[in-house]
């Protein structure tokens, strides 16, 4: 089994490099200016441009505007649009349509019922994350390090493309994998020293743990 895997919430060009070098199919840019990931137009361009053709460039977006929008996509020309907010199915089909981009629709889980809200997006979304739903209080759509029960995704129909996401690390990726089947995981805290401080020594380890939770399904 080979997993894709994206790296979110990166802001140097060392973790970058990491995060590449490890195995790093998407590397994420998050324009939210909450978050303590949140990284400038400029700066992100800069990093995308050292990205490019060597893994995706995704840009990670909060119910963001078409303005907003425009000056993501002119600046930093990402691969893919990674829509975390309350984004409805005629707002995704309407970025889609604006900038001939491929679009993934996060959809935060915490029970079963929570997959529901997936349907209206499927044939119009490219790809989903599933996410856990934010504790109470915060201001952040993910990023929180906080895992849902994976057993949700047990019924899930095999030919909906998504990206596992939510509190994931080297301790747990294996556990994740074993539980949903998952062919993609998104990362972001759990690969941190400190919020919003991407860590090489954990990015390594995360990769080092995936190789081998990848061997033990093979």
């Amino acid at each position: 089994m080979s997993v894709s895997v994206k790296i979110c919430g990166l802001k140097t060009q060392e973790t970058l490099e990491a995060a590449i070098d490890g195995g790093a199919s998407h590397v994420g840019f998050i324009f939210f200016a909450k978050s303590p990931r949140n990284i400038a137009l400029k700066d992100a361009g800069l990093l995308a441009d050292r990205a490019r053709g060597r893994a995706r460039n995704v840009a990670v977006s909060v119910n963001a505007d078409d303005e907003t929008l425009d000056a993501i996509v002119s600046e930093v020309r990402p691969d893919m649009l990674q829509l975390h907010g309350s984004e409805s199915p005629e707002r995704v089909a309407a970025v889609k349509a604006r900038y001939g981009l491929p679009v993934m629709k996060a959809v935060a889980l915490k029970e079963q019922g929570d997959l529901r809200q997936m349907e209206p997006y499927q044939g119009v979304a490219d790809r989903f994350l599933f996410e856990a739903r934010p504790p109470a209080g915060s201001e952040l759509p993910g990023g929180n390090g906080v895992p849902f029960d994976w057993t949700i995704l047990s019924t899930i129909d095999p030919d909906i493309d998504y990206m596992l996401s939510g509190g994931l690390d080297a301790e747990n990726i294996g556990d994740a994998l074993a539980a949903t089947g998952a062919r993609g995981v998104d990362l972001s805290s759990g690969v941190e020293s400190a919020p919003g401080q991407k860590d090489i020594k954990r990015i390594a380890e995360f990769f080092e743990a995936l190789r081998s939770a990848e061997r033990a399904a093979a």
